[in-house]
């Protein structure tokens, strides 16, 4: 039975916002990734190679510390509800965000800065890791009736959104500030402005009713744990190219381009910012397609697509003959490309879980996905290229982890066994 439209809008806000604020951070640490390696990973000698790679390093460690928090969370979650797991990890996050905008740099404290800064993005990891399960299970739990598809994809939108806003900020700042002032302290005012975007999450998650599907299934006996953990992994196959893909093109771009095709920092933003708004535009048509021809189907399209087209793009935009207007246009198809393996991709994991698991089970698969081919994206590329020279690797990289999700989505569904009442979709 449908919930009231009301409540069915109120969580799907309540659960987006977390995601905003989420990638905000996110896409922001990533498009100042050049700047904050100077600040906190460059001691004076250092080269800017080295700083750029312990940079990503450091923002790959908060990745593999986001399977840890789904696990602690998820099973906070599903045992004692959605609404105070998501009011904590909310809380969380916009402290360690917002702290990050007031750290010391290297010149101030020396070797400790980059510590300080590695512990925060360890607090984000947790609180990221309990972020994605809470908010995905609320809004696919108060969907209408075969609405889950369009009502995930919101999950991935306000992802889309949060990214732009970071890349927004990022551009607005380039723009109205000295590169000196940028580096001084410009680069702060984005980590800084979490705290009030944090507060009114926290205000709306206040609000939030907690599921009917969690009520309802409290005193269900959990499945097998082993039927659990293969779905986690054929789930986590699923989206690794999503994972893969979108931070090659929705994140370590800027930082690519600049530090391998000698773009401008404000050329490169642009670039992203183009290939982001792709992704929003794809995310809720892909999402509501879903919804009508199966998630396998849609995302499978998605993850054909970057395995044929991502070296092509690579080589355009190395081509210094190709115009800029083509260039933009070509990075916002592979935004969108991207978007039709994240709008289905939510609802896609939900159903896989049983409403026990769910919390866990996706998170960790979206977590552990997350972890190794999204947080090690910028730290791979980068090192390989210096190493090896080969400006292609991106495409590579790109291409083979959607290669992985191809085969894993044309497997079979896999699905946790459930209640009979939860069978919607199995096959999809």
């Amino acid at each position: 039975m449908a919930e009231a439209p009301s409540r069915s809008r109120r969580a799907l806000i309540a659960g987006s916002v977390g995601n905003f604020i989420e990638w905000y951070e996110f896409g922001v640490y990533g498009y100042f990734a050049t700047i904050i390696a100077a600040r906190f990973f460059t001691p004076e000698g250092g080269s800017e190679a080295e700083g750029l790679v312990r940079t990503y390093a450091s923002f790959a460690l908060a990745f593999f510390f986001r399977p840890v928090g789904a696990a602690l969370f998820g099973r906070l979650g599903d045992r004692y509800g959605r609404r105070p797991v998501l009011i904590l990890v909310i809380a969380l996050m916009t402290v360690a965000t917002t702290l990050i905008g007031a750290l010391p740099t290297y010149d101030t404290v020396g070797a400790l800065a980059p510590w300080l800064l590695t512990f925060l993005r360890v607090v984000q990891g947790l609180s990221a890791g309990g972020e994605f399960g809470g908010a995905v299970s609320v809004m696919t739990e108060f969907a209408p009736e075969g609405r889950r598809g369009l009502y995930g994809a919101w999950q991935s939108f306000t992802v889309a959104l949060g990214l732009l806003g970071g890349a927004g900020a990022a551009a607005l700042l380039a723009t109205v500030l000295s590169e000196r002032q940028l580096g001084d302290w410009g680069w702060r005012l984005p980590f800084l402005l979490t705290l009030p975007l944090g507060l009114g999450a926290l205000w709306l998650r206040l609000r939030l009713d907690e599921t009917p599907a969690f009520r309802a299934e409290r005193a269900v006996t959990r499945p097998p744990g082993r039927e659990v953990a293969r779905a986690v992994a054929l789930g986590a196959g699923r989206i690794m190219g999503w994972a893969a893909a979108g931070y090659t093109f929705l994140v370590v771009l800027p930082s690519y381009l600049q530090s391998t095709l000698e773009a401008s920092f404000q050329q490169a933003l642009i670039a992203t910012v183009l290939a982001n708004l792709g992704f929003a535009a794809a995310i809720l048509p892909a999402g509501l397609l879903s919804d009508r021809i199966g998630r396998r189907a849609v995302m499978l399209t998605g993850a054909l697509l970057v395995v044929v087209l991502a070296v092509p793009l690579l080589d355009l935009l190395q081509d210094p003959g190709v115009s800029h207007t083509v260039k933009g246009a070509a990075v916002f198809g592979a935004g969108a490309v991207v978007g039709l393996m994240a709008g289905p991709g939510p609802a896609m994991l939900a159903e896989l879980f049983p409403t026990t698991v769910r919390y866990t089970g996706l998170g960790l698969a979206y977590a552990l996905s997350n972890a190794v081919f999204s947080g090690c994206a910028g730290l791979v590329i980068t090192e390989t290229v210096e190493r090896t020279g080969n400006v292609d690797v991106p495409a590579y990289y790109a291409a083979v982890t959607c290669t992985v999700s191809a085969l894993a989505l044309a497997a079979r569904p896999g699905r946790v066994p459930a209640a009979k009442t939860e069978t919607e979709a199995e096959a999809r």
